[in-house]
């Protein structure tokens, strides 16, 4: 398996990640304290904002990276690849 497109970025992924990880723990927080309701939809609206953003990048290095790749080869695999990212988009957009 080739490395993901993610690969060059991998550390800044994963401060992302635990970043949001926090914005969670603080919404349970809040929660638990039974803090004001618009503020609690307020970090939820960051934290998808946050989740939205590493979606995008994972997108856009999968795109550049594993598309690209499977698309210059050509043949079945490509058509895979373009077909699950077509699935992946509509994903994104849904949710």
């Amino acid at each position: 398996m080739n490395a993901p497109g993610y690969i060059d970025d991998k550390a800044a992924l994963q401060k992302r990640l635990r970043r949001i990880e926090g914005q969670i723990r603080g919404l349970q927080r809040l929660v638990d304290e039974d803090h004001y309701c618009i503020n609690i939809l307020d970090q939820i609206s960051a934290t998808t904002r946050a989740l939205q953003a590493v979606a995008m990048k994972l997108l856009g290095d999968h795109l550049s990276h594993c598309l690209v790749d499977a698309v210059s080869k050509g043949g079945p695999e490509a058509d895979a690849k373009v077909k699950e990212a077509q699935m992946a988009i509509a994903r994104l957009v849904r949710s």
